[in-house]
């Protein structure tokens, strides 16, 4: 029981400071972008579902964007210390919004938080 509390947090952490990069992109391009287009129309439309799945998740986790094993691209949402891993799935990205992630400079706006995500 330990093991679950402990790993999945740290794989989540792990996993989005991993994605942080000063020469980052604010929008995919290649096969990232190809796909993320044929799953949810567009990079707007995948941005503003994957906004709303980070905002209205209820308490602690995280919003995910996930490889299926057909290639097919989905948002999930991952309460506590969950992670699109136990479905079989490949994380590509993350947005924590465990209140630690955000609290220091945005209190308990969570909206403003993951708008600043984007940017």
């Amino acid at each position: 029981m330990g093991q679950f509390l402990i790993m999945p947090p740290r794989y989540g952490t792990h996993f989005l400071f991993e994605s942080f990069s000063k020469a980052g992109k604010r929008v995919p391009n290649g096969k990232l972008a190809e796909a993320i287009n044929k799953s949810f129309e567009s990079f707007d439309a995948f941005k503003e579902q994957f906004t709303k799945a980070a905002s209205t998740l209820f308490g602690a986790g995280w919003a995910w964007l996930a490889k299926s094993e057909d290639g097919s691209l989905q948002i999930t949402q991952e309460s506590n210390a969950g992670n699109p891993l136990k479905k079989g799935l490949k994380p590509l990205l993350t947005c924590d919004v465990w209140e630690h992630a955000y609290y220091i400079d945005y209190r308990n706006r969570r909206p403003d938080y993951i708008k600043s995500f984007w940017k």
